[in-house]
Protein backbone atom coordinates (compact mmCIF):
# COMPACT_ATOMS: atom_id res chain seq x y z
CA UNK A 1 0.00 0.00 0.00
CA UNK A 2 1.49 3.32 -0.78
CA UNK A 3 2.26 6.24 1.08
CA UNK A 4 -0.28 8.23 -0.39
CA UNK A 5 -3.15 6.02 0.58
CA UNK A 6 -1.90 5.83 3.85
CA UNK A 7 -1.79 9.72 4.16
CA UNK A 8 -5.24 9.76 2.53
CA UNK A 9 -6.61 7.47 5.01
CA UNK A 10 -4.98 9.09 7.79
CA UNK A 11 -6.40 12.76 7.06
CA UNK A 12 -9.93 10.99 6.43
CA UNK A 13 -10.77 9.64 9.57
CA UNK A 14 -10.41 12.51 11.74
CA UNK A 15 -13.33 13.31 13.68
CA UNK A 16 -15.22 16.35 11.82
CA UNK A 17 -18.35 16.97 13.78
CA UNK A 18 -17.16 20.11 14.99
CA UNK A 19 -18.53 23.25 12.55
CA UNK A 20 -15.86 23.93 10.20
CA UNK A 21 -14.46 27.28 8.52
CA UNK A 22 -15.88 29.09 6.14
CA UNK A 23 -14.86 27.45 3.00
CA UNK A 24 -16.59 29.83 0.29
CA UNK A 25 -14.02 32.81 2.32
CA UNK A 26 -11.00 29.97 2.05
CA UNK A 27 -11.58 29.92 -1.86
CA UNK A 28 -11.64 33.39 -2.03
CA UNK A 29 -8.70 33.74 -0.37
CA UNK A 30 -7.18 30.85 -2.55
CA UNK A 31 -8.42 32.60 -5.33
CA UNK A 32 -6.50 36.06 -4.23
CA UNK A 33 -3.46 34.85 -3.64
CA UNK A 34 -2.99 32.98 -6.74
CA UNK A 35 -3.11 36.34 -8.84
CA UNK A 36 -0.95 38.10 -6.28
CA UNK A 37 1.92 35.70 -5.99
CA UNK A 38 1.55 34.08 -9.30
CA UNK A 39 0.89 30.68 -7.56
CA UNK A 40 -1.10 27.57 -8.15
CA UNK A 41 -3.44 27.39 -4.89
CA UNK A 42 -4.82 23.85 -3.67
CA UNK A 43 -7.95 24.42 -1.59
CA UNK A 44 -9.03 20.45 -0.02
CA UNK A 45 -12.19 19.99 1.52
CA UNK A 46 -11.06 16.50 3.72
CA UNK A 47 -14.96 15.98 4.66
CA UNK A 48 -16.26 15.86 1.19
CA UNK A 49 -12.64 14.42 -0.71
CA UNK A 50 -12.67 17.10 -3.12
CA UNK A 51 -10.28 20.14 -4.56
CA UNK A 52 -10.42 23.57 -6.17
CA UNK A 53 -7.86 24.89 -7.63
CA UNK A 54 -6.37 27.96 -8.72
CA UNK A 55 -3.59 29.29 -10.83
CA UNK A 56 -1.77 32.17 -11.21
CA UNK A 57 0.75 32.68 -14.20
CA UNK A 58 2.90 29.94 -12.85
CA UNK A 59 0.05 27.70 -13.97
CA UNK A 60 1.00 28.69 -17.52
CA UNK A 61 4.59 27.94 -17.10
CA UNK A 62 3.65 24.11 -15.93
CA UNK A 63 0.72 23.64 -18.26
CA UNK A 64 -2.29 23.36 -16.31
CA UNK A 65 -4.06 26.98 -16.33
CA UNK A 66 -7.55 25.26 -17.31
CA UNK A 67 -7.20 23.04 -14.19
CA UNK A 68 -9.82 23.94 -11.83
CA UNK A 69 -11.43 20.83 -10.06
CA UNK A 70 -10.74 17.57 -8.38
CA UNK A 71 -13.16 14.78 -7.20
CA UNK A 72 -9.95 14.46 -4.96
CA UNK A 73 -8.37 15.84 -1.97
CA UNK A 74 -4.78 15.39 -4.12
CA UNK A 75 -4.44 17.36 -7.20
CA UNK A 76 -3.18 14.54 -9.31
CA UNK A 77 -2.67 16.61 -12.37
CA UNK A 78 0.39 18.80 -10.53
CA UNK A 79 1.44 15.50 -8.86
CA UNK A 80 2.17 13.86 -12.46
CA UNK A 81 3.93 16.71 -13.13
CA UNK A 82 6.74 15.20 -9.93
CA UNK A 83 9.27 11.82 -10.68
CA UNK A 84 7.53 8.99 -8.35
CA UNK A 85 10.44 8.83 -6.26
CA UNK A 86 9.87 12.98 -5.63
CA UNK A 87 6.38 12.12 -5.33
CA UNK A 88 6.52 9.65 -2.39
CA UNK A 89 9.52 11.44 -0.55
CA UNK A 90 6.17 14.12 -0.55
CA UNK A 91 4.14 11.60 0.69
CA UNK A 92 6.69 11.13 3.39
CA UNK A 93 6.99 14.43 4.56
CA UNK A 94 3.32 15.25 5.02
CA UNK A 95 3.13 11.94 7.32
CA UNK A 96 6.19 13.32 9.45
CA UNK A 97 4.38 17.00 9.74
CA UNK A 98 1.14 15.53 10.58
CA UNK A 99 2.86 13.44 13.15
CA UNK A 100 4.23 16.48 14.07
CA UNK A 101 0.88 18.24 14.07
CA UNK A 102 -0.36 15.88 16.48
CA UNK A 103 2.62 16.30 19.26
CA UNK A 104 1.94 19.60 18.64
CA UNK A 105 -0.53 21.44 21.82
CA UNK A 106 -3.86 22.20 20.08
CA UNK A 107 -3.41 25.68 21.13
CA UNK A 108 -0.24 26.14 19.01
CA UNK A 109 -1.17 24.05 15.61
CA UNK A 110 -2.60 26.63 13.73
CA UNK A 111 1.15 28.83 14.13
CA UNK A 112 2.26 26.22 11.98
CA UNK A 113 2.97 25.44 8.41
CA UNK A 114 5.18 22.70 6.22
CA UNK A 115 7.22 24.11 3.55
CA UNK A 116 8.80 21.43 0.99
CA UNK A 117 11.19 21.88 -1.55
CA UNK A 118 10.05 19.90 -5.02
CA UNK A 119 11.14 19.63 -8.64
CA UNK A 120 8.26 19.55 -11.33
CA UNK A 121 8.93 19.18 -14.71
CA UNK A 122 7.46 22.64 -17.33
CA UNK A 123 5.12 22.35 -20.19
CA UNK A 124 8.55 22.93 -22.42
CA UNK A 125 9.94 19.72 -20.13
CA UNK A 126 12.29 21.42 -18.14
CA UNK A 127 12.62 20.97 -14.68
CA UNK A 128 12.62 23.69 -12.38
CA UNK A 129 12.29 24.09 -8.73
CA UNK A 130 9.23 24.99 -6.50
CA UNK A 131 8.48 25.62 -2.68
CA UNK A 132 5.68 24.05 -1.96
CA UNK A 133 3.60 25.49 1.49
CA UNK A 134 0.71 23.66 2.80
CA UNK A 135 -1.47 25.02 5.71
CA UNK A 136 -3.86 22.82 7.57
CA UNK A 137 -7.18 24.70 8.70
CA UNK A 138 -8.49 22.85 11.90
CA UNK A 139 -11.69 22.03 13.76
CA UNK A 140 -12.35 25.53 16.46
CA UNK A 141 -10.85 22.88 18.98
CA UNK A 142 -8.22 22.26 16.52
CA UNK A 143 -8.48 19.00 17.22
CA UNK A 144 -9.28 17.76 13.53
CA UNK A 145 -8.38 18.92 10.40
CA UNK A 146 -11.03 20.13 8.16
CA UNK A 147 -9.31 21.80 5.11
CA UNK A 148 -5.76 22.11 3.84
CA UNK A 149 -4.32 24.95 1.57
CA UNK A 150 -1.15 24.06 -0.35
CA UNK A 151 0.62 27.04 -2.41
CA UNK A 152 3.05 26.07 -5.53
CA UNK A 153 5.27 28.39 -6.46
CA UNK A 154 9.07 28.82 -7.84
CA UNK A 155 11.86 28.35 -5.44
CA UNK A 156 12.76 32.30 -5.72
CA UNK A 157 16.96 31.02 -3.68
CA UNK A 158 17.93 27.61 -2.66
CA UNK A 159 17.89 26.18 1.21
CA UNK A 160 19.26 23.57 2.76
CA UNK A 161 17.01 20.25 4.05
CA UNK A 162 13.69 19.40 1.88
CA UNK A 163 10.85 19.53 4.18
CA UNK A 164 10.16 21.99 7.22
CA UNK A 165 7.71 22.56 9.88
CA UNK A 166 7.67 26.01 10.34
CA UNK A 167 6.24 28.27 13.06
CA UNK A 168 4.91 31.61 11.51
CA UNK A 169 5.16 33.57 14.36
CA UNK A 170 8.58 33.00 15.29
CA UNK A 171 9.76 32.04 11.67
CA UNK A 172 11.49 28.74 13.81
CA UNK A 173 11.72 26.03 11.20
CA UNK A 174 12.13 22.25 12.32
CA UNK A 175 13.35 20.01 9.86
CA UNK A 176 11.32 16.54 9.27
CA UNK A 177 13.31 14.26 9.10
CA UNK A 178 13.30 10.10 8.98
CA UNK A 179 14.55 10.51 12.95
CA UNK A 180 11.04 12.09 13.91
CA UNK A 181 9.52 9.04 12.79
CA UNK A 182 10.02 6.57 15.21
CA UNK A 183 7.76 8.96 17.69
CA UNK A 184 4.90 7.66 16.01
CA UNK A 185 4.25 4.70 17.35
CA UNK A 186 5.64 4.62 21.49
CA UNK A 187 8.43 2.12 22.45
CA UNK A 188 6.35 -0.99 23.37
CA UNK A 189 4.16 -0.57 19.74
CA UNK A 190 7.96 -0.40 18.16
CA UNK A 191 8.90 -3.78 20.27
CA UNK A 192 5.15 -5.67 19.19
CA UNK A 193 5.53 -4.38 15.93
CA UNK A 194 9.45 -5.75 15.53
CA UNK A 195 7.78 -8.77 16.95
CA UNK A 196 4.86 -9.02 14.58
CA UNK A 197 7.07 -8.65 11.39
CA UNK A 198 9.35 -11.48 12.71
CA UNK A 199 6.30 -13.69 12.83
CA UNK A 200 5.64 -13.91 16.13
CA UNK A 201 1.84 -14.82 17.19
CA UNK A 202 0.13 -12.69 19.55
CA UNK A 203 0.30 -15.32 22.22
CA UNK A 204 4.44 -15.77 21.32
CA UNK A 205 4.39 -12.21 22.39
CA UNK A 206 2.77 -12.13 25.59
CA UNK A 207 4.59 -14.45 26.42
CA UNK A 208 8.21 -12.29 25.30
CA UNK A 209 6.86 -9.22 26.59
CA UNK A 210 5.40 -10.76 29.92
CA UNK A 211 2.15 -8.99 28.48
CA UNK A 212 -1.58 -10.33 28.27
CA UNK A 213 -3.04 -10.92 25.27
CA UNK A 214 -5.46 -8.79 25.75
CA UNK A 215 -2.86 -6.07 26.09
CA UNK A 216 -0.89 -7.61 22.69
CA UNK A 217 -4.17 -7.08 20.94
CA UNK A 218 -4.93 -3.35 22.22
CA UNK A 219 -1.30 -2.36 21.14
CA UNK A 220 -1.89 -4.31 17.39
CA UNK A 221 -5.12 -1.87 17.33
CA UNK A 222 -3.47 1.10 17.94
CA UNK A 223 -0.44 0.44 15.12
CA UNK A 224 -2.67 -0.17 12.53
CA UNK A 225 -5.05 3.62 13.66
CA UNK A 226 -1.51 4.92 14.09
CA UNK A 227 -0.18 4.08 10.74
CA UNK A 228 -3.47 4.06 9.28
CA UNK A 229 -2.99 0.65 7.76
CA UNK A 230 -5.54 -2.32 7.48
CA UNK A 231 -3.31 -4.64 8.40
CA UNK A 232 0.18 -5.89 9.90
CA UNK A 233 1.55 -6.65 6.84
CA UNK A 234 1.07 -2.78 5.78
CA UNK A 235 2.02 -1.77 9.12
CA UNK A 236 5.24 -3.44 8.88
CA UNK A 237 5.72 -2.06 5.12
CA UNK A 238 5.44 1.69 6.21
CA UNK A 239 7.15 1.08 9.61
CA UNK A 240 10.18 0.03 7.37
CA UNK A 241 9.78 2.48 5.08
CA UNK A 242 9.73 5.22 7.96
CA UNK A 243 12.53 3.70 9.55
CA UNK A 244 10.28 2.70 12.82
CA UNK A 245 11.43 -0.81 12.68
Amino acid sequence: MSSLKELDKLLKRQSLESEKADWQSLLNYAEYVAEIENVVAVVSDLRNDLSRIYCGKLGAVLGIESYRYENSIWEKTILNLMAESEREEKYLAELRYLNFIRHTPRNLRSDFYMASKLRMRTVKGEVVNILHRMYYIYSPDCDAVCYALCLYGSLAFDFAGKSFAVNSITGVAEELTPAKDTLILSKREQQVLKLVDGGKTSGDIAGLLSISRHTVSRHRQEILAKLQVKNSVEACRIAKTLGII
